[in-house]
């Protein structure tokens, strides 16, 4: 009988082929059981998920300077870049100088909400400026609504950038109040933007100027924020009742 049943189960290779087949399946399940095992093991010492990432440290100086050499290196910075980023420090002083007499001269509440934007952005973007230059080893010039000073013919003198306002238009915002104001302060407002409008053509007229890669994505933003906030400003304007400039073309 022992034979027999012996003879009978050797004369069926499915039945060895399927003792063999187990095998591979053991293998393959201990291998799944280890890799849950490692990933187990990893959870419970690496991140949750679904955590948020670690704040990044904050650079100091050295670091900041290693990094803008790196980036120089990439995207190398020329004069044209540096007198664009000088300048406009003191074209967006002299803008938030005007924004900031909003409340207290009887604006309107659409014309204070419009200086509260600039107040905020433009002062952020005069910190921006100015680490960039930091960054560099160049000169930070102190935020000037008069103008910049430059040095001709062994003389200092404050130059006024493109659109900034001259004493006498900054005395005649000053002396404005309420409607008054609102229409000064859209007409000058304008005639700034547009100056700074033409700031960054310039540049990007400049042979190899605006490859840096802070410098052409901050004037590339200034272009299209400002052009949208002049349009802005020309609906205000019609709004009460004036005559405005022509508007600018869009970028």
């Amino acid at each position: 009988m022992l034979y027999r049943l012996v003879s009978q189960t050797s004369s069926f290779p499915n039945a060895v082929s399927a003792t063999r087949r187990v095998r591979p399946y053991n293998n393959r399940y201990a291998a799944k059981a280890a890799t849950l095992a490692a990933f187990a093991l990893f959870g419970c010492h690496g991140p949750r998920a679904g955590s948020p990432p670690p704040p990044p440290e904050p650079m100091g100086d050295a670091a900041a300077i290693a990094r803008a050499s790196a980036d120089s290196a990439r995207y190398p910075y020329t004069e044209a870049d540096i007198r664009f980023m000088s300048g406009m420090i003191h074209h967006h002083a002299q803008a938030i100088k005007m924004a900031r007499w909003a409340p207290t001269h009887g604006a309107s509440a659409a014309v204070v909400r419009l200086t509260e934007r600039v107040i905020n952005a433009q002062t952020d973007e005069i910190t921006l400026m100015s680490n960039w230059l930091s960054a560099r080893r160049q000169p930070v010039p102190q935020p000037n609504p008069e103008g910049m000073t430059m040095t001709m013919g062994g003389e200092q003198h404050v130059m006024l950038m493109p659109g900034m306002l001259s004493e006498a238009q900054m005395k005649e915002l000053d002396a404005a109040r309420g409607e008054d104001f609102d229409r000064l302060f859209l007409t000058f407002m304008i005639q700034h933007h547009k100056g700074a409008v033409s700031m960054v053509k310039e540049l990007f007229a400049a042979q190899g100027a605006g490859q840096d890669e802070t410098v052409f994505k901050f004037a590339s933003d200034v272009q299209v924020d400002q052009t949208t906030e002049i349009n802005r400003m020309l609906e205000m304007l019609l709004a009460l009742g004036s005559n405005p400039p022509p508007a600018p073309r869009r970028p």
